[in-house]
Parts: C-alpha cells; structure tokens; sequence
C-alpha cells in the first residue's frame, strides 16, 4: 500500500494541490476542513487522480476535532505516514489595528490547529516507529513583512514548534518538514480581504502555484529534508536577514500588503 496522508485544510488552496499530486502516485488520504461540499469534490478528484480518498467535516481549532480525525484516518487506512499541517490564512494590518479578537484567531487556528493536529499524530508516529510531521509555514515565518506582523507572528510559532520537534526526534525515523511558500495563488487573498474587513494590497514579491508547493512537499517526502522552500530564490532573503537585518528591513518594505485605509472607528 503507497503512503497513508492526512492534510488539514485539505478542501482548497496548497492543501488540495498537495492531496492531488500525492493521488497520482497512489496515495490514500485523509483531508479535513470546514466546508463538506468541498471536501466531497476533492475526494472525488482525489480518486480520479488515482488515489484513495477519505474526508471529514472537522476544525483544526478544536483538539478533539484532530484527535478523532486522525484516529478515523488511521482506522480507515490502517496507519498513518505524514500528517500535513496546511489549514491556516492571514488578516493584514498595523499590530496596533488587528483586533485581539482577530490576533486570537489567527493564533487558534494557524497556531493550535498545527499543534493539536501534530500532538493526535504524533503518538501514532511513536507507535509505528515512522512517520513525517510536515508544517506548511511561510517565508513570513522566516522574514516578517510590513503590515503581516499578526500572520507572522503565528508563522514563526508554527516554526519554532518544528524545530524543537526536530531536535527531539534527531535520529529517529520521524521527519519533521517545514515549508516555506512565497505569495502563493491561491483564495488565501480573498479569505484575507474578508478576514481582515478591508480589501488587501498585493505585495509587489514573487508568486507561485499551489501546484509548485504540492510538487516541493512530494519531494520532500521521497527524501524528507527540514525545510522546504519552493521558490528556491527566497532563501536569499533568509540569509540577507541574518547577515544585514537591518538592509533587509528596506528591502521587504515594497513587499508589505497595506489594506485600504479604514473608517475612523
């Protein structure tokens, strides 16, 4: 049997591209997310891509939402070899215009999602002696940018995780992957633009697919590596950053997505 997969946020965006290039290779997977008729759709192309397909109505902001997920997940395929942190999206703004409302969130869903969904796979991974935690961050999570400092601030969390996760499990058979997308297109700006209560300015740096992602995580599971950047470029801006924070201060300026001016409130 090829590999076993579960992707949060599997219904649109980085996670459907990933779900359907791992059902080329004859993966079974699991997705979940919040939309039924969504997920009902890609389970459908998941199969017709060649893939086995299970879905399930679930939050990732909810602990026990993960933990019967992947319990399901493994009852329906047996076991369980990568759990993909994907669900996640952005409100932009001034840290002093995000709302806390709006910070808690962001935090609960981009941060406790990945945490409760890696903390249900990972006593599966121990029990089978295997497995791949993969985290879809951000270049954020790196470099922050101007008017994302919420976003990033939970980008950076979901890393810190990971690299503490990484160190515990040195040497064994468990692979942590951190991924680091640019602007990638996909609804993540229109979601944005609702969440945040304001149309979003695009940012004047490089894009890529969905499909650029998902190709890059294929990757790196056939040889599990500890961060994924599928536009190679950006590791120039990780470096930059360490070597001359203060340069790269004016270079990620033109980058920053500013939200149309709101009313007075």
């Amino acid at each position: 049997m090829s590999r076993v997969i579960a992707i949060t946020g599997g219904s649109a965006g980085i996670g459907r591209a990933t779900a359907l290039r791992l059902a080329r290779d004859g993966a079974a997977i699991a997705i979940c997310g919040r939309r039924a008729d969504r997920l009902d759709a890609v389970a459908s192309e998941i199969v017709a891509a060649g893939g086995q397909a299970w879905s399930m109505v679930a939050d990732v902001a909810s602990g026990g939402d993960m933990d019967r997920f992947v319990a399901a997940a493994v009852e329906r395929f047996g076991r369980l070899d990568v759990m993909m942190c994907n669900a996640g999206f952005g409100i932009a703004g001034a840290i002093d215009d995000i709302a806390p409302d709006q910070m808690r969130k962001l935090v609960d869903i981009n941060y406790m999602g990945t945490y409760y969904a890696t903390r249900a796979a990972l006593p599966v991974f121990r029990r089978q002696g295997s497995g791949h935690l993969v985290v879809v961050s951000s270049i954020v999570g790196k470099r922050g940018v101007p008017y994302m400092g919420a976003y990033a601030a939970t980008k950076f969390a979901q890393v810190g995780l990971a690299e503490s996760l990484r160190s515990e499990l040195a040497g064994s058979a468990i692979h942590v992957s951190v991924v680091f997308p640019v602007s990638t297109e996909t609804e993540f700006f229109d979601v944005m633009s609702t969440e945040t209560g304001t149309a979003v300015v695009r940012g004047a740096g490089p894009r890529q697919s969905a499909a650029t992602v998902a190709n890059a995580i294929a990757r790196a599971l056939d040889r599990p590596v500890p961060e994924i950047y599928p536009h190679a470029a950006s590791r120039a801006l990780v470096v930059l950053n360490a070597l001359a924070p203060g340069l790269c201060d004016r270079v990620v300026k033109r980058f920053g997505r500013k939200p149309q001016r709101r009313e007075q409130r």
